[in-house]
């Protein structure tokens, strides 16, 4: 399948909510959201998931691949969100220049549909419950930028490792 051109920031399409996605013709758009994220894998350094919308694609699908394990969310849905949160600098394929300091929840349960339908739930703590939280807002076309924290919340990539790795 081919590797998708990831959309950038300032692309009205990363506004858009995304539409209920159908199950049963959801596996191309997947494989093109593995394909992708493969490749800026490969390419960046970095990556863990990607949502449809981020290749074009208005519709509700999430593709995660987390410590060798791949999650396929079709249409997935918050069915609980912890009140604890944490803070975190956050980045995004559609920035990868670009730290954000934001806050997340701590934990999320979703429920979300497979190729056959069928739902599933899911629940999520720490960098998991982070990165499903990331593409989730960009289903609703909501970016990092919007969530963005406290009295220097943006640097780039090389200012943010210059200040905040060890």
């Amino acid at each position: 399948m081919p590797v998708r051109r990831i959309l950038q920031l300032g692309d009205p399409t990363l506004r858009t909510i995304s539409a209920t996605a159908e199950p049963a013709s959801a596996a191309t758009v997947m494989q093109d959201l593995e394909d992708t994220l493969a490749e800026f894998r490969r390419t960046h350094g970095f990556g863990r998931g990607i949502s449809a919308i981020q290749i074009g694609e208005a519709v509700r699908l999430i593709f995660l691949k987390v410590d060798g394990v791949r999650y396929e969310l079709i249409n997935p849905e918050y069915t609980w969100q912890s009140a604890e949160t944490f803070e975190l600098w956050d980045d995004c394929f559609s920035f990868p220049d670009l730290m954000v300091h934001l806050r997340r929840h701590e934990k999320v349960r979703i429920r979300y549909q497979d190729s056959g339908a069928s739902w599933t739930e899911l629940e999520a703590e720490g960098a998991l419950s982070e990165l499903i939280q990331h593409e989730m807002d960009h289903l609703d076309g909501i970016l990092a930028v919007d969530r963005a924290e406290g009295p220097h919340p943006l640097a780039t990539r090389d200012e943010w490792a210059r200040q905040y790795q060890v």
